[in-house]
């Protein structure tokens, strides 16, 4: 069966190999891309019909942004992270089998827990599946992610995200 590959600006910083057709990103992720050699490389693969870049439904946008406000990995990832994440989502809800690219931990801790496969190309990848929490270090009170301000209204302290292992 085809694989799909989903691509994250890593991707082509860190150098992987796009061989055939079946490689795709979301517009926002060139943004991120913006090493002279790494742009080179995002140009010749669009050029050479290697990378197609889609934009994603909402319904995906909405259906990811649920997930990761209750994992906490909304306090860490750029809108082109989500949109990638979306892409991926809705890909394979469409019955495809899709693959993530991405050496950014919080983006594949966000797939792990959607349940769809991804690879680092430098890093091995995750081991396990975390949450992030707002947490004063003072008092401890802990706080939603949309709490807007760095300190405490409690005890004034600073206010900091604390990563939470999750069984899965």
């Amino acid at each position: 069966m085809e694989i799909f590959y989903i691509l994250d600006a890593s991707a082509f910083i860190n150098g992987f190999q796009l061989d055939f057709g079946n490689n795709f990103t979301v517009p926002e992720i060139t943004s991120e891309i913006k090493d002279f050699e790494s742009r080179l490389k995002f140009d010749a693969a669009l050029n050479e019909n290697k990378l197609t870049i889609l934009d994603v439904a909402d319904e995906y946008i909405k259906s990811v942004e649920k997930i990761i406000s209750k994992s906490g990995d909304v306090l860490r990832l750029s809108v082109p992270d989500k949109k990638l994440i979306s892409l991926a989502y809705m890909m394979f809800d469409e019955g495809k089998n899709v693959k993530v690219i991405s050496d950014d931990y919080t983006i594949q801790n966000t797939l792990k827990i959607i349940g769809i496969p991804y690879s680092g190309i430098i890093t091995e990848g995750i081991k396990g599946v975390y949450n992030w929490k707002k947490v004063c270090e003072g008092c401890k009170k802990e706080y939603d992610e949309d709490y807007p301000f760095d300190d405490c209204e409690i005890c004034g302290s600073k206010i900091f995200k604390k990563r939470i292992k999750v069984n899965k």
